[in-house]
């Protein structure tokens, strides 16, 4: 690692396209001399990157403690770095115990598990008062059918561990219940967490927090929920981040965030929490994570302010420093998901939506014909509107996920 300047050590798994878009915000902060330990080999690093990288360690498996403690010792000369970082939330807890052992600033181990454990977090949310959906762990079938019995169906199924809702089930039965369980029987090593079915709007909450004290917030809308969209392959979602951030309907879930973050632990760093609003109008969360957001809410965020959150990010994180930026713009994201079987034959409706909402249009990423299905919920291709006018981007993201449509064949 260079000498006169901070060490820094990024820990990526592996080199996914949104990954490398973090890693390259913190190489390229002044005064930071980065290394990288990852899985992929270094060929991978696009070569202009690798340039800007103090060092590279490969190591086997970033998720086994012992190892990724002895790259990063290795990478740096013996000598501890000044901060670890990642942001992928698989990954939290593993730097949490990295991060202790060397004696290094940042998320502890108690406080990793909070948010990475569903059912830990849960339960200290509703110790601290903070509203939130009633659940219950289960260790096994018949624990499973008897908690779902004392919530109430519907429930919603999930891992205590999971992470971007995978293996997340809404059962409304105690048939499609024990279908899931055959499916994925819950043990006392991996549990299974079970909670109240929220019926409401879902919206998210991503915070900057310094020194536990929330310096700053950002709000979206889902249109449909992000359930609902798991569970039909086809259905064609939105992303709304309103300008109007501070208005007084999103008082309550600033108070209640800000109570979570705290409960939680939450030092310094960019979490992402998902959020209710019921029908009555009251407020109920539903997890944090201690990672940026995923699912290209960084690139909405960057728009919304006009700058660029990816290197926000690691400044906070390389140095406690983060600059609130103004809420420029309103911003969305309409993802295009295919319908049918098959590769992706065909989009219609490109030249009607560009027509009517190519103005708005700063980020595009069409499907490409030909192009697999996607094996996750962003989909097939997306793209991101942006406007003074919240309103304005909340009807071109309805309509322009009316009009595109995606063939597979």
């Amino acid at each position: 690692m260079a000498s006169g300047r901070v060490p820094v050590v990024f820990v990526a798994p592996f080199l996914a396209p949104t990954t490398l878009r973090f890693v390259r915000a913190a190489a390229e902060l002044r005064g930071v001399a980065l290394g990288l330990v990852c899985q992929d080999p270094v060929e991978r690093v696009p070569a202009d990157l690798r340039r800007r990288l103090a060092g590279f360690h490969r190591v086997g498996d970033c998720f086994d403690t012992e190892e990724l403690l002895r790259g990063i010792l290795e990478l740096c000369g013996r000598r501890p770095p000044k901060r670890i970082l990642g942001a992928l939330e698989q990954l939290q807890v593993t730097l949490a115990h990295v991060r202790e052992r060397l004696g290094v600033d940042g998320l502890g181990v108690e406080a990793a598990l909070n948010f990475r454990d569903k059912d830990r977090m849960k339960t200290v949310l509703r110790a601290a008062g903070v509203p939130c959906a009633r659940h219950g762990s289960a260790a096994s079938p018949s624990e499973a059918l008897s908690t779902a019995a004392e919530l109430g169906y519907p429930v919603v199924a999930k891992p205590p561990a999971g992470a971007a809702a995978a293996n997340t089930l809404r059962v409304s039965t105690p048939d499609e219940l024990e279908a899931y369980l055959q499916r994925m029987p819950p043990t006392r090593g991996n549990p299974l967490l079970l909670e109240e079915f929220v019926v409401g709007e879902e919206h998210s909450f991503d915070a900057v927090s310094i020194g536990g004290e929330l310096v700053w917030h950002s709000l979206t809308h889902y249109r449909p929920g992000p359930l609902e969209v798991l569970e039909n392959p086809w259905i064609q979602w939105t992303v709304l981040l309103p300008r109007e951030v501070d208005h007084p309907r999103y008082d309550e879930v600033r108070r209640v965030g800000a109570q979570t973050l705290t409960a939680l632990g939450m030092g310094t760093g960019l979490s992402h929490m998902e959020w209710f609003r019921r029908d009555d109008g009251s407020i109920a969360v539903s997890e944090v994570a201690a990672r940026p957001p995923g699912a290209q809410f960084t690139t909405l965020i960057s728009y919304a302010h006009d700058t660029d959150f990816y290197s926000a990010w690691a400044e906070l994180m390389a140095f406690d420093r983060f600059e609130p930026p103004p809420r420029a713009y309103a911003a969305g994201i309409a993802y295009f998901r295919g319908q049918g079987r098959g590769r992706v034959a065909k989009i219609h409706g490109l030249d009607e939506a560009q027509r009517r909402y190519g103005s708005m249009a700063v980020e595009v990423r069409l499907p490409r014909e030909g192009q697999a299905p996607a094996s996750s919920y962003e989909g097939e291709g997306y793209v991101v509107l942006r406007d003074r006018d919240t309103g304005r981007v909340a009807e071109a993201l309805k309509r322009v996920v009316e009009i595109v449509r995606v063939e597979l064949q």
